[in-house]
């Protein structure tokens, strides 16, 4: 059952905020929903569509968690998060980046959405714009929609590995731009942007005046050694990171944020109404997740999601799917499926999730632009299951079974 909106409605309009009618809904947890139906039903549906590792929160920092609540550590903290995690964090980049943050920019956060949900109320006002690539994560466009914000896209495509120039954002700057969002590696499609191009674009950010918010959440999960932080770039920078991704700890809703100092208190002050704080018993489980014991478990994990994507990618090319742009971090492919379906949403629906028992994500939800050729897959299971996937994928689209 797909869930139809009817934003026209007179009980609609007359009851819930334009900005809520106009916010499309998140199509990755219609086909969770519906994926879920099918299992509930008896059928076995091989789960590629969410952006969650199949790996649980490593040992150490569950441990951590179970000694905080014999503690009783389960009260509020303050606002912008334990003093020992935001200096543990610092630490983090210190070791890893070798650079140098203050741990009073470091804000910990309700969740990776928590950071951009308060640094978009922190930085826009109504009309503002925020630059970001279509196709690009879902959230940011509604994130901005939220604060009366105007979401502009900046149309990307294989050419430029689907992330930005400095270029095309000097071009696209307008005189009520405030900020560009950027992704590296990206959502959907895993790629990243070359350091000297994020160094140009840096540039162009800071002449403006602007502010670069750069979304890390997949920065560890990048499959080269060179990849740097945003942090060393010029101008007022925005770092958003989280627990979810590379820490394996989704459920856990932790984040984080690395701000400009003279954005920290207006940050600290929209944090202590919007969440009071953030989750007391995972911040104290993740004092555990920067132990050198918990990073030799995460590189182990990064390696294996090397490994499946290396096997899923030239699978599906060879079933006839285009993969355009190859991911080089997160867990997502982004790839073509017109060869066998002009609509990737009914692709993904009727051919994927209904024939084959396979579930995606429709590339239509990450923007508008030639978007609807295309698809997603996380490859977040077992080999064992990927495997399967592959399978029934190629079954379903040359019509075998």
């Amino acid at each position: 059952m797909r869930i139809v909106e009817s934003p026209g409605s007179l009980a609609t309009r007359a009851l819930v905020a334009a900005r809520a009618v106009q916010i499309q809904p998140f199509e990755v947890m219609e086909v969770l929903a519906r994926a879920n139906e099918l299992e509930r039903a008896g059928r076995h549906i091989v789960r590629m569509e969410i952006g969650e590792p199949d790996f649980t929160a490593p040992a150490p920092v569950v441990e951590a968690a179970s000694q905080a609540m014999r503690d009783g550590l389960t009260a509020y903290t303050p606002a912008l998060g334990i003093p020992e995690l935001r200096e543990e964090i610092a630490r983090f980049y210190a070791r890893r980046y070798a650079i140098n943050v203050a741990p009073a920019r470091i804000a910990v956060t309700a969740g990776a959405s928590g950071a951009l949900l308060l640094a978009l109320a922190a930085l826009v006002d109504p009309g503002d714009e925020v630059l970001l690539t279509d196709p690009g994560y879902a959230c940011y466009r509604h994130f901005v929609r939220a604060f009366e914000g105007v979401a502009r896209a900046l149309p990307v495509d294989a050419g430029t590995a689907f992330q930005p120039t400095a270029a095309q954002i000097e071009a696209a700057w307008g005189p009520r731009t405030k900020a560009v969002i950027l992704a590296s590696p990206s959502n959907p499609t895993g790629t990243l942007i070359a350091p000297a191009e994020l160094a140009r674009i840096a540039r162009v950010v800071a002449g403006k005046g602007g502010v670069l918010i750069a979304d890390e959440i997949y920065q560890g999960l990048a499959y080269t050694d060179d990849v740097r932080t945003a942090l060393d770039l010029p101008g007022n920078v925005v770092v958003i990171n989280s627990f979810s991704k590379y820490f394996c700890m989704t459920g856990w809703r932790l984040g984080w944020a690395v701000l400009p100092e003279a954005l920290v208190r207006a940050f600290e002050k929209l944090a202590q109404h919007f969440f009071i704080c953030p989750p007391a018993l995972s911040q104290r489980a993740a004092l555990a997740a920067f132990r050198p014991e918990t990073i030799a478990i995460l590189e182990e994990r990064r390696t294996e999601f090397r490994r499946r994507r290396d096997f899923f990618v030239p699978a599906i090319e060879r079933i006839g799917f285009g993969v355009p742009a190859r991911p080089e971090g997160a867990f997502y492919v982004y790839a073509d499926c017109s060869p066998f379906h002009a609509d990737g949403r009914a692709f993904v629906f009727d051919v994927l999730l209904e024939r084959a028992g396979v579930a995606a994500t429709p590339g239509s939800d990450f923007g508008s632009h030639d978007t609807g050729r295309f698809v997603r897959f996380a490859y977040t299971r077992s080999m064992e299951q990927i495997e399967e996937g592959v399978d029934r994928i190629r079954r379903a689209c040359t019509g075998e079974g």
